[in-house]
């Protein structure tokens, strides 16, 4: 077993302990790309630990991006704000260069600081294609996921890691879709959708390269199968009864809630030791094995681990010993 898919088996001499009860106030976080599904869970979470989390995306009350969708980002800071922290609303296309710099240039002033880093910006689920070839996919479409997938996060590290490295101890988590080392063995869907996600890992890893020196910290950081509000849609069911869905595919069994990977980010922040993580690739399930956390529901779904070894062979269902 490779050690991005289960970090026990890394370099960790002992594990750390469960992040306590607002062990993360007075820290201020950015989750760009906020919006919904992991970008909401780990706004929620961060908040849940006494983060003040500013909340970033397209979608407003007053305007939607082209996901065309009711999910807003001053709803997720309102949800931050009653898990216990203080969730900040701003709207912004991480795309251009100078609203996320008037961005940065508003958390310093109002804040001084920026410990925690999310680049979840995605927004790509409606452009790419499950069967087209790369030859036969839209060339506009296919650009435009690179540009929403990579170029946000290199344009809003670009801007917000200086304000990170003035104070050391400093995070920048990197939410992509599966490990380096499952990307690296595996195809991705599609090629626009491949090229995607595993670049988002190894951006992770040159932003380590870079930041190691400042005392600071990059890693990425892959939920397994999302309970996303898109997600449970699609199987045409509610968080309340996803169950129903395991008819239609079983091995939906093995998914998470979006709150999973966002406690993941908070135990992640909330480590003194956070270090010995940069330049990573890391997993939800496996950083729960270390830590301690649990899903909403008290279950640990180690997905990665289940995909190798149950859902990628041909398996039958059978989340026994992965849950």
């Amino acid at each position: 077993m490779d050690e991005t898919t289960n970090p026990i088996d890394g370099p960790v001499s002992s594990p750390a302990s469960t992040p306590t009860d607002k062990a993360l106030t007075g820290r201020v976080a950015l989750v760009a790309g906020a919006t919904r599904g992991a970008g909401r869970g780990i706004a929620v979470e961060l908040g849940a630990a006494g983060a003040t989390v500013y909340v970033t995306g397209r979608s407003t009350r007053e305007r939607c991006s082209e996901m065309n969708r009711a999910e807003t980002i001053e709803e997720t800071a309102e949800l931050v704000t009653a898990a216990g922290g203080t969730g900040i609303a701003v709207a912004v296309d991480h795309l251009e260069s100078e609203q996320v710099r008037a961005l940065v240039e508003r958390i310093d002033r109002e804040q001084g600081r920026l410990d925690v880093l999310v680049n979840n910006i995605w927004g790509g689920e409606l452009l790419f294609s499950w069967d087209q070839k790369l030859w036969e996919h839209s060339l506009e479409k296919g650009l435009r996921i690179l540009r929403l997938a990579i170029d946000t996060h290199i344009i809003t590290s670009h801007h917000a890691l200086p304000l990170m490295i003035r104070n050391p101890g400093g995070l920048v988590v990197e939410i992509t879709d599966g490990t380096a080392d499952y990307n690296a063995a595996n195809y991705r869907i599609s090629f626009f959708y491949d090229l995607a996600k595993s670049s988002v890992n190894r951006m992770a890893f040159a932003q380590a390269k870079e930041l190691g020196a400042h005392g600071a910290t990059a890693v990425s950081l892959t939920p397994g199968w999302l309970r996303s509000e898109i997600m449970l849609e699609a199987y045409g069911v509610t968080e309340a009864n996803w169950r129903d869905a395991l008819d239609r595919q079983p091995h939906f069994a093995i998914s998470e809630t979006p709150g999973f990977v966002g406690r993941a980010v908070a135990a992640l922040a909330a480590d003194p030791e956070v270090a010995r993580w940069n330049g990573r690739s890391l997993s939800s399930g496996g950083l729960a094995q270390v830590y301690g956390f649990t899903d909403v529901d008290g279950s640990r779904p180690d997905a990665w681990r289940y995909l190798v070894e149950v859902q990628d062979p041909g398996l039958p269902a059978d989340v026994t010993g992965y849950r």
